[in-house]
């Protein structure tokens, strides 16, 4: 008589995905704003807008992004703390370049066969970078696929909405020739860029994660899972009372392909190279890869996680604020008649 098969034994343990609900549900709750009515654990999470805040002409705006093979690195340190952080940032900082107050985050983990310890540090992670980003972390999926991922992998994902008054969207349309360039500084690699560093520095050098490097002041594992910066408050506040006009997120494609996202077709960005100190991880990685200058400004975001373009007379106002704040940050270049395009100077 053949053996009875069960979904457990295919590879799904429905009764572990129910044993984590409380935990999860346990992680999120210090992130749950006033406004979440229903979140960890149903069908869906409910959240409703701030009636304080007497909304007039309120504008949801949406992202999702994921850490990329960034993971990679998570898994053969068998480190996951971090990755969640990541994951709210990438997605946090995408919504905030329109004005938007972060309001509810969803996450979305993947795994072939789950492993509670892993999927809890994946999520503590979340719940920091959401209470880093002002978010709730309200729900999410998590999900077990036999047969579709490697012993010990898993794929990250998030999904994160907020709200911006209609007439506080930035319009790039109002952007001005003699506009100035701002770039704040990023704390390293933040969560782009890696299959091109992971090829350079464990495959062309073959350098041990474990190891410590000098020239980075800490291991290389500790450096390439340093969680990506969340420029919430800091940009909310430049919107809000410095007359910030627009921002960039600088990730995958670096400068190039980011800064012309928020140019009208009349105006360029010229930028000048050299205008910011660049980290040392990204120094190794062009000495060690024998990487062009045009490759790692396109690939890498070099040392500015986020571009600003304000007033002229504003400049001097929003350095000294950044400089309080603790933010590093430099003049990069100006706005000028053009086509939408970087220029180099």
């Amino acid at each position: 008589m053949a053996t009875r098969l069960t979904y457990k034994a295919a590879g799904v343990d429905t009764a572990l995905k129910q044993r984590l609900v409380p935990v999860l549900r346990r992680l999120a709750a210090p992130t749950l704003g006033r406004n979440v009515l229903a979140g960890v654990g149903g069908f869906g999470a409910l959240v409703g807008l701030d009636r304080r805040r007497r909304w007039r002409s309120p504008v949801l705006v949406a992202g999702a992004d994921g850490v990329g093979t960034k993971l990679m690195i998570a898994f053969a340190t068998d480190r996951h703390d971090t990755v969640g952080i990541d994951c709210v940032a990438m997605c946090a900082n995408d919504i905030v370049c329109h004005g938007a107050e972060p309001l509810f985050f969803l996450d979305y983990i993947a795994a072939g066969k789950l492993r509670p310890a892993v999927v809890e540090a994946i999520v503590r992670g979340l719940a920091t970078g959401c209470k880093a980003a002002g978010m709730s972390l309200v729900g999410g999926e998590t999900a077990q696929m036999p047969g579709l991922y490697r012993p010990g992998h898993y794929d990250l994902a998030g999904f994160a909405v907020g709200v911006v008054e209609r007439q506080r969207v930035p319009l790039y349309s109002r952007l001005r020739c003699g506009d100035v360039l701002i770039g704040l500084a990023s704390n390293g690699l933040h969560s782009n860029g890696y299959a091109l560093a992971r090829r350079v520095l464990l495959g062309r050098a073959r350098l041990k994660l474990s190891a410590r490097v000098d020239e980075l002041g800490c291991t290389l594992a500790d450096e390439l899972l340093r969680p990506t910066t969340i420029y919430v408050g800091t940009a909310l506040a430049l919107f809000r009372h410095f007359g910030l006009k627009a921002l960039a997120h600088i990730t995958g494609g670096g400068l190039p392909e980011n800064l012309p996202r928020i140019l009208p077709h009349h105006l360029d960005a010229h930028v000048r190279r050299g205008g910011w100190p660049v980290a040392p991880i990204f120094r190794m990685i062009a000495r060690l890869g024998s990487l062009s200058q045009a490759e790692m400004e396109r690939t890498f975001n070099n040392g500015i996680g986020m571009v600003g373009a304000v007033p002229f007379d504003k400049v001097d106002a929003i350095l000294r604020h950044l400089r309080r704040a603790r933010q590093p940050a430099w003049v990069l270049g100006e706005l000028r008649s053009g086509s939408a395009k970087l220029i180099w100077r």
